[in-house]
C-alpha cells in the first residue's frame, strides 16, 4: 500500500432518500445521474476496497464518479457508486517534478499546488474536470502540442481491482495495467491515485480572438491555413457558437513562449479584425481564460471524430448547421483542435492512446434540457448528420470527446485494432464478470 493511501475502518454509505445520497451522484452532467442502490463516499483506498469488495460478493455493478463531466453509463437502479470526490489530495515533490493526485481532485488543486513551485500539469480546457478520470482517456490539454498527452506522463498509479486487491501500478509492477490505464480507461478496476511529471512552466500567452462569421468569414480558412505552420509550443482551437444572437468563431490560443513571439504568430489571425482580442501572458493559474468555458453543471451530449486533414467545405456544412436560427430547436456548438506535434509522437514507455496521426479533432456539442429525452435524442441526430459527412475520412474518435450518448462508443473507433484487441483480454482478466460501469466501454 502507498503512503499516499490509509486505510478507512468503515467506509460511509448513503442510500435513496437521503441528501447525502443525492449530493453524491450529482455531477456536472445535469442530463442524467447514476441511481444506484447505494453510495459509498469514499475517503481513502481502503474505502474503495472494501466497496467493491462488499459489490463483488454480491455480483453488483459497480461505478466511480469524482466531478461526473463524462457520464455516460451511469447506474440504473442498482449496484454501489464509489464517490472519490473527498479522495482530493495533491502532492507535489518539486525536486522530482512531480505530483501524486487523488482520486477526486480537480485539475483546479493540481494547477494550484503546482504553481506554488514554478510547474504546471497537462491540464485540459476546464480545470473543474477530475484530474484522474481525464488521464485515464488520454488526456488532451493546453500544452498537448508541446507536451503530448497526460496520459504520456504518468508514472506510477494505485488500483483496487474487482477482486478487491489494492495493486502499485507503474513501468515495472503491473507492466500490462500500466500500459492499459493509460489512455484505456476505467476498465479494469477503479484508480484511487496517480503520480504525473509536471512541467517547467508558470505562464504562457493565452486567450481568445472572437469573430462574427457573418462579418469575418475567413476566418475558418485563414486559421486552418495558420495551423500549419505552428510550432509544438503553439496549441490552439477555433469553436463556432452563439454569443449575444451572433455567430461567433473563438479562436482559443496558448502559447508557451514570449509574448513577442506569440504577436508575430498570431499576426495573420488579429489582421482579420477580430471582434474581441484577449489575448495576453498570463500565470498558468488563469489557464482557464484560454477556453472560458461554463463551470456550472448543465445538460449536454457531444460526439467527435479525429481526422489527418480537414475538408473546408464539409466544416461549413457543419458550421451552417449549427448557426443561430429562429426556431432551431437544437443549438451545437463546433469545434476544431489542432492536434500533431508531440502528440504524434509515442511516450518511452507504451500506452493504450490510440490515432495519434491525428491532426484535428471536430467536436460537436449540444445544450439540451435536462428533463426530456426528445430534446436529446434531436441533438444527438443532428450530431450524427454532422459527423456522418466525415466517415470516409475519420480515423477514429477520442474517448474523452464523447459525451452522454446512450449506447457506448464502439472501441474500434477508439482504439486501433491491436490496442483494442489487447484492452478486451485484459478488461476480461481484471473484471471477467462486467461488474464495472466505466465512462466508455471496452466491448
Amino acid at each position: 500500500m502507498s503512503a499516499h493511501t490509509t486505510d478507512a475502518a468503515s467506509p460511509v454509505a448513503y442510500y435513496p432518500g437521503s441528501a447525502e445520497y443525492d449530493e453524491h451522484r450529482a455531477g456536472f452532467q445535469a442530463r442524467e445521474h447514476h441511481q444506484p442502490a447505494q453510495v459509498v463516499a469514499a475517503r481513502a483506498a481502503g474505502d474503495v476496497v472494501a466497496a467493491v469488495r462488499h459489490a463483488a460478493e454480491s455480483c453488483m455493478p459497480i461505478a466511480v464518479q469524482a466531478t461526473g463531466h463524462g457520464l455516460a453509463n451511469p447506474l440504473a437502479g442498482a449496484g454501489v457508486l464509489v464517490s472519490t470526490r473527498r479522495m482530493d489530495r495533491v502532492d507535489v515533490d518539486p525536486g522530482a517534478g512531480t505530483a501524486w493526485v487523488g482520486a477526486g481532485a480537480r485539475w483546479r488543486d493540481v494547477i494550484e499546488a503546482a504553481a506554488r513551485y514554478g510547474l504546471a500539469p497537462l491540464s485540459g480546457s476546464m480545470p473543474g474536470v477530475g484530474a484522474v478520470s481525464y488521464t485515464l482517456g488520454g488526456g488532451l490539454g493546453l500544452m498537448a502540442r508541446r507536451y503530448g498527452f497526460a496520459a504520456d506522463h504518468v508514472t506510477r498509479l494505485e488500483l483496487v481491482t474487482v477482486d478487491g486487491s489494492l495493486l502499485s501500478v507503474s513501468e515495472h509492477e503491473e507492466p500490462d495495467l500500466f500500459w492499459a490505464l493509460r489512455g484505456g480507461g476505467g476498465s479494469f478496476g477503479i484508480v484511487t491515485g496517480l503520480e504525473m511529471a509536471l512541467m517547467p512552466v508558470a505562464r504562457l500567452v493565452g486567450g481568445g480572438l472572437m469573430f462574427d462569421l457573418g462579418e469575418t468569414p475567413e476566418v475558418v480558412s485563414t486559421w486552418l491555413q495558420w495551423t500549419a505552420a505552428m510550432p509544438s509550443e503553439m496549441t490552439s482551437a477555433m469553436t463556432m457558437l452563439e454569443v449575444s444572437e451572433r455567430h461567433m468563431a473563438h479562436v482559443q490560443i496558448a502559447y508557451l513562449g514570449s509574448a513577442a513571439e506569440a504577436d508575430e504568430l498570431v499576426a495573420p489571425l488579429r489582421a482579420l479584425k477580430p471582434a474581441y482580442d484577449g489575448l495576453q501572458e498570463i500565470p498558468y493559474r488563469r489557464s482557464d481564460t484560454v477556453f472560458s468555458e461554463p463551470d456550472q453543471p448543465h445538460a449536454y451530449v457531444g460526439d467527435n471524430v479525429l481526422l489527418r486533414a480537414i475538408d473546408e467545405e464539409r466544416l461549413w456544412d457543419a458550421i451552417a448547421a449549427s448557426a443561430p436560427e429562429p426556431g432551431r430547436s437544437v443549438r451545437s456548438i463546433i469545434s476544431v483542435r489542432h492536434l500533431g506535434g508531440a502528440l504524434s509522437t509515442p511516450p518511452r514507455v507504451a500506452n493504450a492512446v490510440s490515432h495519434r496521426e491525428a491532426m484535428y479533432l471536430l467536436c460537436v456539442v449540444g445544450v439540451v434540457a435536462p428533463t426530456t429525452t426528445s430534446n436529446a435524442a434531436s441533438a444527438r441526430a443532428l450530431h450524427d448528420e454532422l459527423l456522418a459527412n466525415w466517415s470516409g475520412t475519420a480515423i477514429g474518435s477520442s474517448p474523452n470527446f464523447t459525451f452522454g450518448r446512450p449506447d457506448q462508443r464502439a472501441a474500434a473507433e477508439l482504439f486501433d485494432t491491436e490496442r483494442r484487441d489487447r484492452l478486451l483480454q485484459l478488461a476480461r482478466k481484471y473484471d471477467p464478470a462486467g461488474l464495472l460501469h466505466p465512462s466508455f466501454v471496452i466491448a
